[in-house]
């Protein structure tokens, strides 16, 4: 018999692993369970980081589907920063080791982490060059705002031609400046256009002032086994006021917000009974768009594309008996996933992803 929710996470709980943990069990005619184990309220507002790329993604899509962008247009039309792009013979190589781009970089590319930017997981001189440009990725909060980072992203080649090779990250953060110039802000867009209709109260770019007593520290486990603080509770880059434009960031959320969200997922892209994401754009989101030659090894960490694709903004299990499942993760130890029988699954907490989170992970899915 499969474990239950509330025993997998009051389990963790009591090893002393995290502390506190908020999850959800739903399906798509409204069934819903949460559990909410330790110092952590079901009612949180946390920091979601990287499972932000599958709202951009679905805000992208719904722009896509009401004709305001095509997944095929270049992002300069939005972006002129981007255009004529340089490209490195080979990632590794010398930053003025390069050709012109054979394309330009499209909407597509950035949904689909195929642009040419993104995580070098190998040291080489492109790696560096981000690092000391301030735009490097990592679990440290954001340092400069969404114009800064874009114009250090623009002065450094990409890795490879755009739909040629896949890398994680930086271009959500592309495509979160891209929505903001073509919405006229992205912040006051998403709240219109998905958080409101949704029911997504507590979901944003930051914490009101008023409700930064639900914002909990996120926390780091060390080499000792403690933990120390990475971001303040009821404070940091989380809470409002924002110091810069936040278009390029990520997102926090409440279990229930997210839980209302993913539950649009599931009802294959409804909302109360309405279309809210098309299907042909859902089916698009939630099936493997990265060629089998993209998929290098060292692309992203070791095994990853072992029975995994990538969509729009998600991974896709392609093999195995969830096949068809598909969700993501942040780097605070958060993740959801919806099945294809319409149940999700949500799991908040914010310990910074480790083993202890990624094995919490494997038992929850």
């Amino acid at each position: 018999m499969t474990e239950s929710l509330r025993s997998v996470l009051e389990r963790h709980a009591a090893e002393g692993v995290f502390p506190g943990l908020v999850g959800v069990d739903g399906a798509a005619d409204g069934t819903l369970e949460t559990v909410a184990v330790g110092a952590l309220p079901a009612d949180a507002i946390v920091r979601i980081q990287s499972m932000t790329k599958s709202v951009l993604a679905v805000a992208t899509l719904r722009l896509v589907q009401q004709g305001r962008l095509g997944l095929d247009d270049p992002v300069e039309r939005w972006l002129p920063e981007l255009a004529d792009r340089r490209v490195l013979r080979e990632p590794n190589a010398e930053l003025d080791d390069t050709v012109p781009a054979e394309r330009p970089i499209t909407v597509r590319h950035l949904l689909t982490n195929t642009s040419g930017y993104g995580v070098m997981t190998v040291p080489c001189p492109l790696g560096a060059a981000m690092a000391e440009a301030g735009v490097e990725a990592g679990q440290e909060p954001l340092a400069i705002g969404a114009e800064d980072w874009l114009r250090a992203i623009a002065s450094l080649p990409l890795a490879f031609h755009p739909g040629e090779g896949w890398r994680y990250h930086h271009s959500f953060g592309i495509l979160g400046i891209l929505l903001s110039r073509a919405t006229g802000g992205l912040d006051a867009h998403l709240r219109r256009e998905l958080f409101e209709p949704l029911g997504m109260v507590d979901t944003g770019f930051s914490v009101p002032r008023e409700q930064a007593h639900r914002l909990p520290a996120a926390v780091r486990r060390v080499a000792d086994g403690s933990l120390v603080e990475v971001e303040p509770a009821a404070g940091g880059l989380s809470a409002a006021p924002a110091p810069f434009d936040l278009s390029h960031s990520e997102l926090v959320s409440t279990a229930a917000d997210f839980a209302a969200f993913a539950r649009m997922l599931a009802d294959r892209g409804r909302h109360e009974g309405r279309s809210f994401l098309a299907p042909e754009m859902l089916v698009s989101m939630r099936t493997d768009q990265v060629p089998e030659r993209s998929k290098a090894d060292d692309s992203f960490f070791p095994g990853f594309w072992d029975g995994t694709g990538w969509g729009f903004g998600v991974s896709v299990l392609t093999e195995g008996p969830n096949a068809g499942r598909f969700g993501w993760s942040g780097g605070l130890g958060t993740d959801f996933f919806v099945d294809p029988d319409g149940s999700f699954r949500v799991v908040l907490t914010q310990l910074e992803m480790g083993p202890e989170v990624m094995r919490l992970f494997a038992e929850l899915q």
